[in-house]
């Protein structure tokens, strides 16, 4: 199975919430199935949005999950849908490297943020998603704040990260998965460098 497909089936099974078909559906008109999730680090490759979706909702689900206290549909909202701010975002550009075998410069291919709408990176997933269906507020403030001290905010000095991941466990759940899913399973995985 594909990761479009495995992501599918995962979203389906697990996301019930009116709207959910309709975010699904504009989803599939997007190239959130074949971007990269960065220009050069993890995930720098085709499908590696959707390849880095799965492996946070892997690790969020392995490491995290309380059947008697979580929601397996905010866990599945949250991990696959927190980086719904990347599509759109990147485009496939070139520039000239030199090979260092033959001497000769070659056109390489290589991402670049084409940021059509500038609002942010969890504040723009949020928005993104809840165009189509509502979150909760555990949900909203988790993929706000999934990227942790790397948010603008916090490194601005903002003190609402800290005050989120004290009042909301999902938030902290999901950006340690994020985290591990970033730096250590998929580390390897730009083809960019």
């Amino acid at each position: 199975m594909g990761y479009k497909e495995e992501f599918i089936e995962i979203y389906k099974e697990n996301i019930k919430r009116p709207g959910s078909e309709k975010l699904l559906e504009w989803l599939q008109g997007t190239d959130f199935f074949t971007a990269p999730a960065s220009t050069k680090f993890h995930g720098a490759c085709e499908s590696g949005l959707v390849m880095h979706s799965l492996s946070v909702y892997h690790t969020m689900v392995e490491k995290h999950f309380n059947a008697e206290s979580d929601s397996m549909e905010s866990f599945a909202i949250c991990a696959l849908l927190h980086d719904l701010c990347k599509t759109q975002f990147y485009k496939v550009s070139t520039r000239n490297v030199k090979n260092d075998e033959t001497g000769q410069w070659e056109k390489k291919p290589y991402y670049s943020v084409e940021d059509m709408f500038p609002y942010g990176h969890g504040e723009k997933s949020v928005f993104l998603i809840e165009r189509f269906m509502k979150l909760k507020p555990a949900e909203a403030v988790a993929i706000r704040w999934h990227m942790g001290g790397f948010d603008e905010a916090a490194k601005g000095g903002s003190f609402a990260i800290s005050i989120a991941y004290e009042k909301y466990p999902l938030a902290v759940k999901l950006h340690l998965a994020d985290l591990e899913s970033t730096y250590l399973r998929e580390k390897h995985t730009s083809t960019m460098r």
